[in-house]
């Protein structure tokens, strides 16, 4: 059995044609991982915008919440690393699908081999800007008062906000943003870890750095790529439908 790493398929974010073929992928995908894998991680920004009130929820994403669903039915576990655009998720995820949800990085060990995951955004140490928004944006109190807007203007609003991020973000990445993800990796690689991975630079590569590998799972947008991991190593792959 295998295990699967996916990230950045923003759903939301494109006109209702491409979020169709995207969905309709999403779901041979998932149909993959019931029949060979026993595990997913997705590593943030499954979602371009997710926003839970206490009694609300972004309704444009149920057809993907029931196919969540029927892949934990199916035997696998989930385990959902938050990134910049869904890390106000709240405990629906977990409550209803029994998704295991982290706000930052999580260290696994898979097959003999010690992991590093982690969505990215903010690693960048010259994203001086981001980097001051994400403390403002994860901010407890700020989150709270958020809340206190009805639904029907504080999502609209804040879908608006994401799909701006999601556009500067959309840009080619320069090779000096790029290398500080992979100076981040062997930094880790050279402590105890032999798998780095990351994802938020849209960017897919696996690299060996010394005696560990560096796998960066792209993105669901242009590439439609993720990583898989058994018992021989990681790989990544593309998506293609049959």
């Amino acid at each position: 059995m295998s295990i699967f790493f996916l990230s950045d398929v923003h759903l939301g974010h494109d006109a209702p044609d491409r979020e169709a073929v995207k969905l309709q992928r999403l779901d041979r995908f998932f149909e993959t991982v019931a029949s060979k894998g026993q595990r997913l991680y997705i590593l943030g920004d499954l979602f371009d915008f997710w926003f839970e009130y206490k009694h609300a929820i972004p309704k444009n994403h149920l057809a993907v919440l029931f196919m969540l669903s029927r892949l934990i039915q199916s035997g696998v576990k989930i385990t959902y690393i938050t990134g910049n655009h869904d890390f106000w998720l709240g405990d629906m995820l977990s409550r209803s699908l029994s998704i295991d949800v982290h706000r930052d990085d999580l260290s696994v060990e898979l097959y003999g081999k010690k992991l590093l995951l982690i969505h990215g955004d903010g690693l960048a140490k010259n994203d001086r800007g981001y980097r001051m928004l994400k403390r403002i944006m994860r901010n407890r109190v700020n989150i709270f008062l958020y809340r206190q807007i009805p639904p029907d203007i504080g999502i609209p609003f804040a879908r608006w906000c994401s799909r701006r991020s999601r556009l500067h973000t959309s840009q080619r990445p320069k090779e000096s943003f790029l290398q500080e993800y992979r100076d981040y990796a062997e930094e880790k690689l050279r402590e105890d870890y032999d798998i780095v991975v990351c994802a938020h630079t849209h960017h897919p590569e696996i690299i060996s750095l010394g005696s560990g590998v560096y796998v960066n799972t792209g993105d669901w947008t242009e590439h439609f790529t993720y990583a898989v991991m058994n018992e021989g190593g990681i790989e990544l792959k593309q998506w293609a439908d049959r």
